[in-house]
């Protein structure tokens, strides 16, 4: 079993603050690391409400890079995800927490395991921690979370939620 660190992109985070429930990081993962990158664009919108949120939630820590030039090892993503899986690969990170289908792909390519928000939200689930995915599933993209319809749909049909 990997007991490495889990890293979190930050679509999911944005997701999770929209829902109000970075709570469930903490309750699933006991501890994530965000590398700075994902900071500075989770703070780039509603910076004071977000700051907030962040120091409200110290399961959240801020990780530095030890070699900032990996990251540019990853020149087709933008640095947030390209911190993402290079802080992933520098601490052994047991799992990674990104949405974006490019990221994913370089995750997968680098042996690492991956899960994304609908992931989060189903272990929430499966924890007891929610009771239903599909209202905040609704929530998101009625605030402009993209989510794919086909994840969606197995999201919600591995929830026992399909409409």
């Amino acid at each position: 079993m990997h007991f490495g660190p889990v890293i979190l992109n930050n679509t999911p985070l944005v997701a999770l603050w929209v829902l109000n429930r970075l709570d469930l990081l903490r309750s699933i993962y006991d501890v994530v690391y965000i590398p700075t990158a994902v900071q500075d664009e989770f703070l780039a919108v509603s910076r004071e409400h977000r700051l907030q949120s962040l120091a409200q939630s110290p399961w959240i820590q801020i990780a530095q890079l030890q070699i900032p030039e990996y990251a540019l090892t990853f020149p087709d993503l933008d640095l947030g995800e390209a911190e993402v899986l290079a802080l992933a690969v520098e601490r052994s990170a047991r799992l990674v927490i990104i949405d974006e289908r490019k990221g994913r792909r370089y995750a997968k390519r680098l042996g690492l395991s991956v899960t994304g928000t609908l992931g989060v939200l189903l272990a929430a689930k499966a924890k007891g921690l929610i009771v239903n995915v599909a209202p905040m599933v609704d929530m998101l993209l009625e605030n402009g979370i993209y989510l794919h319809p086909e994840l969606v749909e197995r999201a919600l049909q591995a929830a026992g939620e399909t409409m």
